[in-house]
């Protein structure tokens, strides 16, 4: 199995279009770094102007705590694109490529193939999310050092800087976790496609589709915006709340967990009977 691993990985791993994930990272963190450098304190006065007269603050507003917290926002509006761009390639582009039959000439089951593709899969989501939390933080943190994170909700929150790494690394290990609810629907979709162009787009499709159609119509929709994983995708937040509400994490977790499951489950029972013509 690890052997089996391994090749799919350097499948992935040879290929452009991962790299263009890992970039577009990169350029994020960076734009928000020089962003936060030259313009952050107009920025941050603008954003507290309004509490200049009850607050009185003091310390660095802008450092490498607030770097991460902005850069977590990012998470669940540009990853899952770049996620979608190799989990719908995995099953689709061999398809496409015409090596499936090749490949399962080999005394490998259509499950193990399945796991391994997968578990590829989920490991570039690793890299995306913590490359993430290691450029946001580290470079927040050398550029700007460290201080008290200000959040700004539904009220107004201080954390000290001694309350913030568990709550980072929870908030970012939620975010693989979302992240690879986003693969799993992408690899749904990529074993049902002959291109992997369809399972991409079909899955930032759905993605967007579903957030615009809840966020509109939620009054219509609220009976069942509590299941749809898409309602969760920002829910790393409940994270940076003083009094967490352990229900709604579970919750949260729960919901991804169970789409996940969904997802893959629906996945292997079709592929196991797929006909493989090409």
């Amino acid at each position: 199995m690890f052997k089996l691993i391994s090749i799919e990985l350097y499948k992935i791993f040879s290929k452009g279009r991962t790299y263009i994930g890992i970039g577009a990272i990169v350029i994020i963190v960076l734009s928000i770094v020089l962003g936060a450098y030259f313009e952050g304190e107009e920025i941050l006065d603008f954003a507290i102007m309004n509490l200049k007269d009850t607050f009185i603050f003091e310390g660095k507003l802008i450092n490498g705590y607030f770097i991460g917290y902005l850069v977590l926002n990012t998470l669940w509006i540009h990853i899952p694109i770049l996620v979608a761009l190799v989990a719908g390639d995995l099953l689709a582009g061999e398809a496409n490529s015409g090596t499936f039959r090749v490949i399962l000439t080999r005394p490998i089951s259509r499950t193990k193939l399945l796991i391994a593709k997968f578990i590829a899969g989920w490991a570039y989501v690793l890299v995306l999310v913590l490359l993430m939390a290691l450029l946001s933080l580290g470079l927040g943190l050398i550029v700007f050092g460290k201080g008290d994170l200000v959040v700004f909700r539904n009220n107004l929150s201080i954390f000290s800087s001694d309350d913030l790494i568990w709550r980072f690394a929870c908030a970012f290990g939620y975010g693989i976790l979302t992240m690879t609810t986003v693969a799993a629907l992408a690899y749904f979709l990529s074993a049902f496609a002959e291109n992997s162009i369809g399972p991409i787009i079909g899955s930032i499709a759905i993605i967007i589709g579903i957030t615009i159609i809840s966020t509109v119509g939620y009054t219509l929709l609220r009976p069942i915006n509590k299941f749809l994983f898409t309602t969760y995708l920002p829910s790393w937040q409940l994270f940076f709340e003083f009094d967490l509400n352990i229900a709604k994490i579970i919750r949260a977790v729960a919901i991804q967990i169970a789409y996940i499951f969904v997802f893959l489950s629906i996945t292997f029972f079709y592929f196991r009977k797929k006909d493989i013509l090409t």
